[in-house]
């Protein structure tokens, strides 16, 4: 029988290393689950020995004052599939996929995706960083503006922003980290 290591939602563990591509009548599909399915889908996909996968992190949470660790997907709701039609269609069995899409520059999939799992394997902190635009509605989710609503009015170097906050029909604007903001709808 084999499991996904703790961290490690990949089968098999060769894949993203695959360079074989074209040569089977297997193709990159990039699975949106059902709402926090995708560990599940992973487990089943594994039985079906499906090749596929899911990039998971280490996330700390508190609850009443201790401290513990779990394992969740980096990319919220997504699951990255190798399989030929006939296992895509097998896919659907589990009851816990939502949309699929095909990836049609598979070896860009293919690259993102290693460059992904290297980052993962080096254990630093990652962040998923969200593309918020300029007129993209946000909300500040943590610090001392937390919850806060605004818009983006532009995007400067690096990781910077300008949020405009609505205030008595006139607007002020902050420069706040990205990472503090969360997109709304």
């Amino acid at each position: 029988m084999v499991t996904l290591c703790k961290g490690v939602g990949i089968y098999p563990e060769d894949l993203l290393d695959y360079s074989g591509e074209g040569t089977d009548d297997r193709l990159w599909w990039v699975v949106y689950t059902k709402s926090r399915q995708e560990k599940v889908f992973s487990r089943q996909l594994l039985g079906l020995q499906i090749p596929h996968y899911l990039p998971l992190v280490t996330k700390m949470n508190y609850l009443r004052g201790r401290r513990f660790s779990s394992e969740v997907p980096l990319f919220s709701g997504y699951v990255f599939m190798r399989a030929s039609h006939a296992e895509r269609h097998s896919s659907f069995t589990t009851n816990r996929i939502s949309k699929v899409f095909q990836a049609f520059d598979e070896a860009k999939l293919r690259f993102d995706l290693s460059q992904i799992s290297r980052l993962i394997a080096s254990g630093a902190p990652l962040t998923v960083e969200q593309r918020l635009a300029p007129g993209r509605r946000v909300k500040i989710r943590q610090g001392p503006l937390a919850g806060l609503e605004g818009t983006v009015l532009e995007r400067r170097a690096g990781r910077r922003l300008f949020v405009g906050v609505d205030f008595l029909q006139q607007g002020a604007s902050i420069d706040i980290e990205d990472f503090l903001l969360e997109p709304l709808g």
